[in-house]
């Protein structure tokens, strides 16, 4: 397995910009984590060789034909003064390549309805206890 984070400490940055992440899919994840472990990856169906690689210091999607090159990332998640649950993810957002800005909706949500899928799955599989 590539070390991501050392990958994208040494890839050279595009362009970098101040954006933020919608608050739902920063929750669901941050609920999930626990479920599906700290370093979560994704196929992104319907885009090649193209993964959405989630860890609790980076989202990034690479590119695994090209030994997980970066494409685009987003990292350092301000949440220390999160003061509310529904207010969006201030963090930083970095272009590896320039064809990233096209993959940034389209992989935010495919990874949305990943999460979805799972968080209905974790609510609709669940033990039910009786009470004596």
């Amino acid at each position: 397995m590539i070390d991501l984070d050392k990958r994208l400490a040494d890839m050279p940055v595009m362009v970098q910009r101040k954006s933020t992440l919608p608050a739902p899919l920063f929750n669901q994840w941050r609920l999930l984590k626990p479920k599906l472990g700290n370093r979560i990856d994704i196929t992104l169906p319907g885009l090649k060789t193209m993964h959405f690689v989630m860890t609790p210091n980076f989202w990034v999607v690479v590119d695994a034909a090209n030994y997980d090159a970066p494409i685009i990332a987003w990292l350092d998640f301000n949440i220390a003064n999160r003061e509310n649950l529904h207010q969006p993810i201030e963090c930083t957002l970095n272009y590896y390549h320039f064809a990233a800005s096209a993959l940034r909706a389209k992989s935010l949500e495919i990874v949305s309805d990943y999460l979805s899928r799972h968080n209905l799955e974790q609510k609709t599989t669940g033990t039910i206890h009786q009470l004596h």
